[in-house]
């Protein structure tokens, strides 16, 4: 393998398969991860049964979870089909290969409504000693307010552009995966109220950004510095550990628990497949019953 050939490949998948910078920067670190290995272990002319080793590498010896090594097989395999079809292999060493991993089944971790609640009055009752404060404190509860309401992406989150909300309609249009696009109905007038005021206040500083969402220089918040927000109030609020994507899930489980039906929520979270959305069905069926083995009184009778 060589760094020219991945460059290549890269460039290619880019323009044929329509992915996402995050998907990119997946693949070449999937691969950067396979070259580095076959330089550890001296390995110039690749065969089937060197890959099949750095599979059980990553399994054995790496303990990777089983849905990062399809990526990795998958990633892997492109590549190689990538370079067979380009004749820059005689033959191709992933042609005969299959691999069977366990599909691992984990139902997503969701936070109690008590959380959440605390999660924002933490956000409120920050004290704003300067202008720079006032800022902050209104963007991050602007954007820790669209996540609990709405259930979208971080990365979707930092995509928002201003021309994409509409606080008259109520609406949020998103760019999703795929770069496939959804609008969204902003139903709580708190959020909307939220979302006015940082606007109001980003006005004020004459920021040049199209984002909604920027940092004290104006420039388009990153994912990793809405990690970072959510961290920080997630400590103060006395919270498990636990990451921006419990917002997602515990907004789809509440969706579900309260009687919406699954197809409109595919649609809201920008589900590819309903496969990826009835796990919630699994989530909210396990909380009811919780609730009735604690709750119901004819348990006592």
């Amino acid at each position: 393998m060589n760094r020219d050939n991945i460059e290549l490949f890269l460039t290619e998948i880019k323009s044929t398969k329509n992915l996402s910078k995050k998907s990119l920067l997946a693949y070449n670190y999937d691969l950067t991860n396979f070259n580095k290995y076959l330089v550890e272990h001296k390995i110039s002319k690749i065969k089937s049964s060197d890959i099949v080793e750095y599979i059980n590498f990553l399994k054995d010896i790496k303990h990777l979870k089983e849905t990062s090594i399809r990526r990795k097989i998958i990633s892997l395999k492109l590549y190689f089909n990538f370079l067979y079809e380009k004749k820059e292999l005689k033959s191709n060493p992933f042609s005969n290969l299959k691999f069977k991993l366990k599909r691992e089944h984990r139902l997503p971790k969701t936070l109690q409504i008590v959380d959440i609640k605390s999660l924002l009055s933490v956000i409120k009752s920050e004290n704003i000693t300067s202008s720079f404060s006032k800022f902050q404190k209104a963007r991050n509860l602007a954007i820790i307010d669209i996540l609990i309401s709405t259930g979208i992406r971080i990365g979707e989150l930092s995509l928002i552009k201003i021309t994409d909300i509409n606080l008259d309609n109520k609406t949020l249009l998103i760019h999703g995966k795929g770069k496939k696009e959804r609008l969204l109905f902003l139903s709580s007038e708190e959020t909307i109220n939220n979302i006015h005021e940082w606007i109001k206040i980003r006005n004020k500083l004459n920021i040049q950004s199209d984002y909604l969402f920027v940092n004290r220089y104006g420039n388009m918040l990153s994912i990793h510095s809405i990690e970072e927000i959510y961290e920080k109030y997630r400590k103060k609020a006395n919270i498990i550990n636990s990451t921006p994507h419990y917002l997602r899930h515990t907004f789809a489980t509440n969706l579900l628990s309260n009687g919406a039906d699954i197809r409109s929520v595919q649609e809201i979270l920008g589900h590819a497949s309903i496969s990826t959305t009835e796990i919630y069905t699994e989530v909210s069926i396990n909380r009811k019953i919780e609730v009735l083995k604690k709750f119901n009184y004819r348990n006592n009778l």
